[in-house]
């Protein structure tokens, strides 16, 4: 099992390039069994969970071919032959946006079985809301022996009001009413980048969406897509970790291919912790002039709001930051398990129900620590980098889930970090 040894103690400095999104890749990737024509998608991130879902389509019979870039890899699908409308636990148990193959599957070919899916363990993201809407639109669904089995002739447009906010359920039921008879509405949609990079590619293959970005999503079913080319947007939270990376080193760094839009909450906490910040039309430059950054409140919710999976990161930085910040971590009930790996390397952090307390140090140490989840490895990389001595990140593949080639990034920003092979 892989692992990061990193010596800290060093500001970054320099230029690094965002890589696409994987939270907006993956269901784009999905998107493909909608048509038998071809799918081309560009900017797509070299990560272990775009690697899965390839497979995981590829076992389906989805033709699938990659060609390598350097500024972004090009991928194209086509699911013209699929031999099985099966999505197995070998493949779906590592990753929980693989149900997003189950709205596209029941759509274009009225049945699929999809195992119940698993993933980071930070809490409970229940897939109610996904065969509530399914079952809203005509669908005979059950769960049987562990996975999902859905029925239908044709799925028909329906009204369909989310219990509870969840980006994957929003992609699914907006994929699946792509074909459906009739218009569907989504009401207490998921507004995240993701769905509305989701929806552009969907509308490029002839989908009739509007509303995405906003609460309420109309979707005017068709009765067939066809090719289409898309590009996948830059990885706001890749972004967010590597100017949090900075700011936590008091360095200086700018991110090439960004998109500010995508993370104004994210930087406005970074300018109330005394970063300058300077936007581009496609890159963000933030610079510390080597002063500690300051602590920060962070309340996390649904987007607009500040994203959850950029908590463990702020946690790393109220760490080291002058004063006191406080966390409060609303989406996931189980997403503070990086906690005492940071107090290992002496944070001072107190932990109340979904709220974490940091008093931040003039400095931490290096220390062995152990990825728990894919952000909190972050946020483990992120102190370790501005740590005293060396730090030992272990169980790194939660990492290269989400984070294209992180060490070769951060030795470009003047880190001196290595992976070990197991």
């Amino acid at each position: 099992m892989d692992k990061l040894r990193i010596e800290g103690g060093g500001p970054l400095a320099g230029e690094v390039r965002a890589s696409g999104a994987k939270n907006a890749a993956l269901p784009i990737q999905a998107a493909a069994l909608l048509t038998a024509q071809p799918l081309t998608l560009s900017n797509v991130p070299h990560l272990k969970d775009v690697v899965t879902m390839n497979r995981l389509l590829a076992q389906m019979g989805v033709s699938v071919s990659l060609e390598d870039s350097t500024s972004g890899h090009t991928l194209t699908l086509q699911a013209a032959d699929l031999n099985t409308h099966v999505a197995p636990y070998e493949l779906v148990r590592t990753m929980r946006a693989s149900i997003v193959v189950l709205g596209p599957l029941l759509a274009r070919f009225g049945q699929a079985d999809v195992s119940l899916p698993g993933g980071c363990a930070i809490g409970a993201r229940p897939v109610t809301v996904h065969l509530d809407g399914l079952r809203a639109m005509g669908a005979e669904v059950d769960v049987v022996d562990g996975y999902i089995q859905a029925r239908c002739s044709r799925l028909r447009g329906a009204r369909i009001v989310m219990e509870m906010v969840s980006v994957t359920g929003t992609e699914n039921l907006m994929m699946a009413a792509t074909l459906a008879d009739g218009e569907t509405v989504i009401e207490n949609a998921a507004r995240e980048p993701e769905v509305v990079d989701l929806a552009q590619c969907l509308i490029a293959m002839g989908a009739k969406i509007s509303g995405a970005g906003s609460s309420v999503i109309r979707i005017q079913g068709v009765e067939a897509l066809h090719a289409a080319q898309h590009r996948i947007l830059p990885d706001r939270i890749e972004i967010g970790t590597f100017l949090v990376a900075a700011a936590l080193t008091r360095g200086q760094v700018t991110v090439q291919a960004a998109q500010a839009d995508l993370l104004d909450a994210v930087l406005q906490k970074l300018r109330k912790a005394g970063a300058e910040i300077e936007v581009a039309q496609d890159a963000i430059s933030l610079n510390m002039h080597g002063r500690r950054p300051l602590a920060v409140d962070i309340h996390t919710a649904p987007h607009p709001a500040f994203p959850t999976d950029m908590q463990a990161q702020f946690c790393a930085l109220n760490a080291l930051a002058d004063g006191v910040g406080v966390v409060h971590e609303t989406i996931f009930e189980n997403r503070f398990m990086h906690v005492p790996e940071l107090q290992r390397m002496g944070a001072d952090i107190r932990l109340e129900n979904n709220t974490a307390v940091v008093r931040g140090r003039e400095r931490l140490k290096g220390a062995p620590v152990m990825a728990t989840d894919l952000r909190a490895s972050a946020s483990l990389v992120v102190a370790a980098l501005a740590a005293d001595g060396q730090t030992t990140v272990d169980r790194i593949y939660h990492l290269d889930r989400g984070y294209e080639h992180i060490e070769d990034k951060l030795r470009q920003l003047g880190a001196s970090i290595q992976r070990i092979a197991a």
